[in-house]
């Protein structure tokens, strides 16, 4: 007689029966193991987590748009700092570095601490008990440490902050320690040619046709215009190195050096300032480089400003000793090896009844005499 369709799957009280014959199993069982899981926690070393966090260092995008605005006919231009990102994502990868990790390492003797031989070792059980993010909304750099001992732990936090002050000092690492660089090396030059005009204006006369030409009003027009021109160009060489052609600042920057060299092609061609004696020529490039040393003078010490304020890390909490361990957690893993232990006998329990009833079936009995011969022999 043939089966019925569905017989082979098993009714709601083909499962419940089994299970209720069980149901010691069922509700030991998952006890045992849960205390089996909670007896093995006393066998982990305590860990403790100390927390600190600081606000790195701000890009100062007021002073930066101060001394954009400063070149006169480039006020437009003071949109340039505007995609200026905080650098908390830099800071992150610097406390995450090597040096710093190996600095941390050499401190606190963590070959011995971690028992490892070799550094790279060391550098990664460092890292698994390090953690470091920085906050989306508030920028602001959190550093987390594990360890056996809490005071090690806190030490250990704070010393990041520490290591990471120390390795900023020795890089240019923000926009305004870059423009420094790059004006004090053009304010420097610039006071090398002006002192060279000074002396060949000293050296020139004048006669009646350099006064009929007006030389102060001419020549001090053209040099300020022809300065700003010459100091935008020296801002938008700075913006190159960190940004790329393509960028707004980049392009707007272009647009206003294109201005102003319009407005210097005007006057050279209303103005003939070269058919001039030859005191009018000394004089504008006198002017021209005195009125270039004001501007750079003024991107030099508006940088240095914005230097002073870059370096300084802020931090908002100090890293105390933990006095609660922060694992393992006892009560989690208990609860966790509970579940996962009712699990596994509610499916023994089923897969077993499952086997019985297979057995039961007519010609089964010789299939698993033979499935079980063959598994011996092997």
């Amino acid at each position: 007689m043939d089966t019925p369709a569905g017989a082979d799957q098993g009714e709601p009280d083909d499962l419940l029966l089994p299970l209720l014959r069980r149901w010691r199993l069922l509700v030991l069982g998952p006890i045992a193991i849960g205390l089996a899981t909670l007896g093995g926690t006393y066998l982990i070393t305590p860990m403790f987590t100390a927390r600190t966090s600081f606000l790195p260092p701000q890009q100062l995008q007021g002073a930066a748009a101060t001394a954009l605005a400063s070149l006169g006919a480039l006020s437009n231009l003071v949109g340039a700092s505007a995609g200026v990102k905080t650098p908390a994502d830099q800071y992150v990868a610097l406390l995450q570095s090597t040096t710093v990790a190996d600095r941390i390492i050499d401190r606190f003797d963590l070959l011995k601490v971690y028992d490892e031989e070799y550094r790279f070792k060391a550098r990664k059980e460092l890292a698994r008990n390090t953690r470091v993010a920085a906050g989306k909304k508030d920028g602001i750099i959190a550093v987390e440490v594990d360890d056996e001992s809490p005071r090690r732990a806190a030490e250990m936090a704070n010393r990041y902050v520490d290591e990471l002050r120390a390795l900023t000092n020795r890089l240019a690492l923000t926009e305004a320690q870059q423009r420094r660089m790059f004006f004090e090396g053009h304010l420097q030059r610039t006071r090398d040619r002006l002192a060279q005009a000074q002396l060949a204006l000293q050296s020139s006369g004048f006669n009646q046709q350099s006064l009929k030409a007006e030389p102060k009003a001419a020549a001090e027009g053209y040099a300020k215009l022809k300065a700003e021109v010459t100091t935008a160009q020296a801002r938008l060489d700075a913006l190159r190195r960190n940004l790329t052609e393509s960028a707004p600042e980049v392009q707007q920057g272009e647009a206003g050096i294109a201005v102003l060299k319009a407005q210097l092609a005007q006057i050279e061609s209303t103005v003939n300032l070269g058919s001039s004696a030859d005191y009018i020529g000394k004089y504008r490039e006198f002017k021209y480089q005195e009125a270039l040393l004001e501007q750079f003078s003024r991107q030099y010490e508006l940088a240095r400003v914005d230097e002073s304020h870059e370096g300084l890390l802020q931090v908002v909490d100090t890293a105390q000793p933990p006095e609660k361990k922060s694992w393992p957690k006892r009560a989690l893993l208990a609860s966790a090896g509970t579940v996962a232990g009712f699990i596994l006998v509610l499916a023994w329990v089923l897969a077993s009844h499952r086997w019985q009833q297979a057995a039961a079936r007519p010609g089964a009995a010789q299939r698993v005499a033979r499935l079980r011969a063959a598994l011996g022999r092997r």
